[in-house]
């Protein structure tokens, strides 16, 4: 039996314009000047250069959704269409009087570009300086371009004998790979490569160092005793080797100056260096912070002046016809797009600045010191509340940008954290708890370090009442080991 029933019920959904808006707000200010240059490419209406049109038009909302709405039997009806909306007398558009420090000579000038060699051709071409048979040069082939990019070969011998064999068509047995592997690949630069596990690949360069005293003790830590050693068992390991702590420290230090990964030693002259552009400036004059925004964020957009005199042209013609129709609507579209586009931009800079700026006003002692304890404690929440703006807006605004300071530079998303209250009743960064915690552990005796349960009396002793699984945590997130591996002899 069938049922009808009548629901009534909010919902709240974003449009497209507004998803895009978001997306220009958590782009970096690379990514987003890439994000304009394929808009331009896209949008034949946006111009960089023209200045002959007015890009503060209303062209209001697009009504050519649905072609039933203009199109009946072949006639195209643009009655409605106020062409005078979209042209203008005055030629200076709106953004002519926002600041803008983007200069044409920022521009990136055309440069030759150089390939250089990769890790893997590099190994390759050290391949065929040896004399092996054709059968044997497919075989080291295959075993380089199997290796990682640190340098590994982190495959099983079997595994591999199986792949020539279905991708290759080799037959072949595990000695023939090991005898490759290890007369010939692993004699290549950077020394290490080719080992297959951490091990392997510190007694491949130990053995080719200069054979002394201290080496040939690290060569038996390494090849007999590696479980102790990673573990810092040194009373063992000198009463088994019968050496002294300095025969020790000599021998760790020979291994401490081995590279764990040799293929990350490999420079290529194509190898991409990251280079971070700051997204927001911060400079202090006269005591007072001044905020700026990277000027490329704001590029010089403006409508076309060749689809404004298209529309002007199809205005003055009496008898318009079919296709003159047609590409009036497709240019108002085009026009509608590019409107979008350039206000987008401008709500996105508008959104920025406010948001940064509460950031800097509520962190205002430590841009004006550098001083990290006196970075307040401070939430997502904090500048939402500050700017009326939704959480995920301000989080999407320091989770990918950058700010410039006397200071250096660093992620906006770094000066959140939460807060703990100390033993005098005042709210403290976490920042400032780590930065403590950092110091003590620095100054720690290497030779007893301390343990979790010691670092927390001693914060605590400092005023700082935090449980043993917080230090833990903060010692995790600071990248430093338990006591036990910071031990040195």
């Amino acid at each position: 039996m069938l049922k009808q029933e009548l629901n009534l019920k909010l919902q709240q959904k974003l449009s497209p314009q507004q998803i895009q808006l978001m997306k220009l707000v958590q782009l970096p200010t690379v990514a987003f000047e890439q994000r304009v240059k394929e808009e331009m490419e896209e949008n034949p209406a946006l111009d960089e250069d023209s200045s002959n049109f007015d890009d503060d038009f209303d062209g209001g909302e697009n009504e050519w959704d649905n072609q039933d709405d203009y199109q009946e039997d072949n006639v195209i009806d643009t009655s409605d269409i106020n062409i005078d909306e979209y042209l203008s007398d005055d030629d200076v558009p709106n953004y002519k009087t926002y600041t803008n420090n983007y200069s044409d000579d920022d521009d990136e000038k055309s440069v030759p570009f150089a390939q250089g060699v990769s890790f893997i051709e590099f190994l390759v071409n050290q391949l065929y300086t040896y004399r092996l048979s054709e059968e044997e040069y497919a075989i080291a082939e295959f075993l380089i371009g199997n290796i990682d990019e640190d340098g590994y070969i982190r495959r099983d011998i079997k595994s591999l004998v199986d792949d020539l064999a279905f991708s290759q068509n080799l037959s072949t047995d595990e000695k023939v790979l090991e005898n490759l592997l290890i007369n010939y690949i692993q004699k290549m630069d950077p020394v290490g490569v080719g080992a297959r596990d951490l091990q392997e690949c510190l007694l491949i360069q130990l053995e080719n160092k200069t054979q002394t005293e201290s080496v040939e003790l690290a060569e038996k830590l390494i090849s007999e005793s590696f479980d102790a050693f990673t573990k810092k068992h040194y009373s063992k390991l000198m009463s088994k080797y019968d050496a002294d702590e300095d025969d020790l420290r000599d021998a760790i230090s020979e291994i401490e100056r081995l590279n764990p990964k040799p293929g990350k030693s490999f420079s290529s002259s194509s190898k991409i260096v990251e280079q971070i552009t700051p997204d927001f400036t911060i400079t202090i004059e006269d005591s007072e912070l001044n905020l700026s925004l990277n000027g490329r964020n704001v590029p010089e957009l403006r409508i076309s002046s060749a689809y404004a005199e298209m529309l002007d042209t199809y205005k003055k013609t009496e008898n318009k016809s079919n296709e003159q129709k047609e590409a009036v609507l497709f240019v108002k579209q085009k026009l509608d797009s590019a409107k979008w586009f350039i206000d987008a931009v401008q709500q996105r800079r508008n959104t920025l600045m406010v948001t940064m700026e509460a950031i800097m006003k509520f962190q205002k002692d430590y841009f004006l010191t550098g001083d990290e304890t006196k970075i307040k404690p401070m939430i997502l929440k904090d500048i939402s509340d500050l700017i009326g703006m939704d959480i995920s807006t301000v989080s999407r605004v320091a989770n990918s940008k950058y700010v410039q300071t006397p200071y250096g530079t660093f992620l906006i998303k770094d000066l959140f954290s939460e807060s703990l209250t100390n033993d005098d009743g005042e709210e403290v960064s976490t920042r400032e708890i780590k930065r403590i915690l950092q110091d003590v552990i620095n100054e720690e005796d290497k030779k007893s370090p301390l343990t979790d349960e010691k670092l927390t009396e001693i914060l605590k002793e400092k005023g700082y009442p935090i449980a043993r699984r917080t230090i833990a945590k903060y010692r995790e997130q600071l990248s430093i080991p338990v006591a036990r591996l910071r031990k040195e002899i």
